[in-house]
């Protein structure tokens, strides 16, 4: 674990990609002291062009886009970093069980992640949405953590098979350690690596399956979040009526936070798995040529 951390502050994926998170996080959280305007009140015309009363100009129906901005900032985070949360949760803890314990355990857990990952995750996401008609973000947050936790599984039971055949797991079961201490103590520190790179793909996946439930009209159309600026935007053909800052606003947002996302991903990556960090040694060989060093 603190090799992972100790890594990750020498890598400038992780510090460019945590600054990005960092900063979307610390707006949202201070969106009262940052804006006056209510997000969800008529505040200036149909879509008022962007300008020094409204940053980001106003929407069909007046409201200020600035502020929907980062109110929605905290839904999009809160169903991201839940349902993020709530994947990992449950696909490490039947990954290191199913890998741990064998046998029929392992058989059971294997044959219903087998299953989940045969199903095509954004149709059943799509019906489900559907079925339940105008989901809000909470459900929708818990349909993403119910359905897409079957990869993690996955990968971690992967990954569980090798750390339990190391010596310090073998020595623990020889000293008579219960199994559910072995996995929480032995097994789990050693799958971190895993299970980080898990939750960070999981709260990507969360935050755009949101945002494009939403686009298609299957959330919440009332709720203050990015999706659902997609969706008002694009219900009000914003684009057509040349209200541009309407529906690339929250698009630019979501592509920040994923790139903010992605590269710290890129870094858990690399710093856990050595053979990607190629780059900075290739990096440092080019250095040793230009001096010269470098020649045989």
């Amino acid at each position: 674990m603190k090799t992972l951390i100790s890594g990750l502050l020498r890598n400038r994926k992780a510090l460019v990609g945590v600054a990005i998170i960092l900063f979307i996080i610390i707006v949202a959280i201070a969106a009262p002291l940052i804006t006056q305007y209510d997000p969800t009140a008529r505040t200036g015309r149909p879509h008022q062009a962007p300008s020094l009363d409204h940053l980001l100009g106003t929407t069909r129906i007046g409201q200020d886009v600035f502020s929907r901005l980062i109110y929605g900032a905290r839904t999009s985070l809160a169903v991201g970093f839940g349902a993020g949360l709530l994947i990992t949760i449950v696909g490490t803890a039947l990954g290191i069980i199913s890998g741990y314990r064998g046998g029929k355990t392992d058989e059971v857990i294997s044959f219903f992640t087998n299953m989940v990952l045969v199903v095509p995750n954004l149709p059943l996401l799509l019906v489900l949405a559907a079925f339940i008609g105008q989901a809000s973000p909470l459900v929708i947050a818990l349909i993403l953590g119910g359905t897409s936790w079957a990869w993690g599984a996955r990968v971690t039971r992967a990954e569980t098979l090798s750390v339990k055949q190391k010596d310090f797991v073998k020595s623990a079961e020889t000293m008579g350690e219960p199994q559910w201490r072995i996995m929480l103590f032995e097994i789990f520190p050693n799958v971190i690596s895993i299970v980080g790179i898990n939750f960070i793909g999981s709260v990507i996946f969360a935050i755009i399956t949101e945002a494009t439930l939403e686009f298609l009209g299957l959330g919440d159309p009332r709720a203050v979040s990015w999706g659902a600026m997609l969706y008002n935007a694009q219900k009000a053909s914003a684009l057509s009526v040349g209200a541009w800052w309407d529906i690339l606003t929250p698009c630019f947002a979501l592509a920040l936070l994923g790139i903010g996302m992605s590269l710290l991903n890129f870094a858990v990556d690399e710093v856990a798995n050595p053979r990607l960090r190629t780059g900075g040694q290739l990096g440092r060989w080019k250095t040793l040529i230009r001096t010269g060093e470098g020649r045989l």
